[in-house]
Parts: structure tokens; sequence; C-alpha cells
């Protein structure tokens, strides 16, 4: 668990929350909002990915049991390598793959399994162990870091989350999606992530909601770096200081 900020209203975690739906732009918001208050970023949806993108390409058949525990526990995970190595897995560096539109499929389908959440969660208590830092997924402020001490939701409209993936995978070359087949899977995804079992999306009680489908990416981050040092002067500790 990470280091604990001790306040008037109790203790917390110095991790600074960012939970939403896929496509909300909450990875590259995470990202710099995390630059610009100089602290560690780390992306858990990375996690996921990568450790779905493996899977399939070990064919690990994707449910409970002894192959699946075998193959958790024959893994090493590098995160935050290098500027441009984001995450290796038995040093392979699947910072690109991931990104591949298949892979939120697989993301969606092993994140539903307790034993690869609570593998995924020790690692990263771990990383964020004496550090405070800007954590992005889906249960973070819910699960991962419940006590966290700057909590935020960001979402934004099915029609505007499945137009910035277009965008992003014409961008990378991909032309075999059309923006209706991609709003159909942000549906699916959505649905799936909110009804699984295990640490379903949901907005924490006490985290900020923010709505992002016509904001600017500079006034979000200024929305958010005020309330994140808002609430570091009110428990009184300095952000910056990794």
């Amino acid at each position: 668990m990470s280091q604990n900020i001790n306040g008037a209203e109790g203790t917390y975690s110095q991790v600074i929350a960012i939970d939403g739906p896929s496509g909300s732009g909450k990875s590259t918001i995470a990202k710099e909002l995390a630059s610009a208050l100089n602290v560690l970023y780390i992306d858990t949806v990375a996690m996921f990915r990568a450790l779905g993108f493996y899977a399939d390409q070990k064919h690990i058949v994707l449910e409970e049991g002894p192959s699946l525990n075998e193959f958790l526990n024959s893994l090493t995970i590098d995160y935050g390598v290098s500027p441009t190595c984001l995450i290796k897995v038995n040093g392979i560096d699947l910072t690109e793959k991931i990104r591949e539109h298949h892979v939120s499929k697989l993301a969606s389908i092993i994140s539903q399994l307790p034993s690869v959440r609570t593998y995924l969660l020790n690692f990263q208590r771990d990383l964020a162990l004496n550090k405070v830092c800007v954590m992005e997924g889906r249960d973070i402020g819910t699960v991962v870091f419940p006590n966290s001490f700057s909590k935020f939701f960001i979402t934004a409209s099915v029609d505007i989350r499945a137009e910035r993936r277009l965008k992003q995978l014409r961008e990378s070359g991909d032309t075999s999606l059309t923006l209706e087949q991609i709003k159909d899977d942000v549906r699916k995804r959505d649905e799936t992530d909110m009804n699984r079992v295990v640490a379903p999306l949901k907005k924490a009680e006490d985290a900020m909601l923010l709505d992002t489908s016509h904001l600017a990416m500079g006034d979000i981050i200024n929305i958010l770096s005020n309330e994140v040092k808002f609430r570091a002067a009110h428990l009184g500790f300095k952000l910056g200081s990794n």
C-alpha cells in the first residue's frame, strides 16, 4: 500500500485516482496531469491489455484454473521502463501492440478474472509505494486505492468516445473498422465493465465527475490540477516530490 497521509478527515493514500469508461480520454488526461504535477503516472489499463495480449499469444485459456495460475506465476512485468517503453512482459516490449483495437476485447475478458485482478492489484499497490502518483483505470478509487486523497471519474458520450477511437486507429494506419462498429464495441465494453462481478466500473461516491465531451485538454488539466492542489494543501503535504 502507498504511504499514507494523516488528515483531520482520516488517513489517505498519496494516490490521485482517475477512473472512467473506455475511450473517455482518461489515459491522456492522467499522463498530462501527472506531468503538470510532476508526479508518477501509472496506467493500469495498459497492464490488463498487456496480460490479455500476452496470454492470447501464448494460447492461455482465459478462465480460472491451474493453467491460469501457472501463467500468472510465470510473469515478470516491467512498467515505465523508459519514455518510449511503457510496459514489458517477460522481457517483451508490448507498448505498441497493446494499442491494437482487438486487444480491448482481450483486456475486457481477462479483467473479469478474480485471480488476474488480485495479481495486478498487488503489482499496482507495490508500484505506488512511497510515491505520489496519478493512477488511472476503472476501479482505482473504488477497489485498488479506495482511500485515494483525490478522485476523479472521467467520462464522455459514446459518440465522442467512438470518434476519438476512430481517429486514433486512422492515425495508426488501421482502416478496418467503421464508426458504427466502434460505437457498438464501446457500448459492449461499457456493459461488460459495469456488470462484471469483480470490481465493476462505477464512480466512487467521493469522486469528482467530469464529462470531457466538449472540453479542451488545457481546461481539463486546469480543473483537475487545481482540485488536486487544493486537496493536497488541505491535507498538508507537498506534490512533485518524487
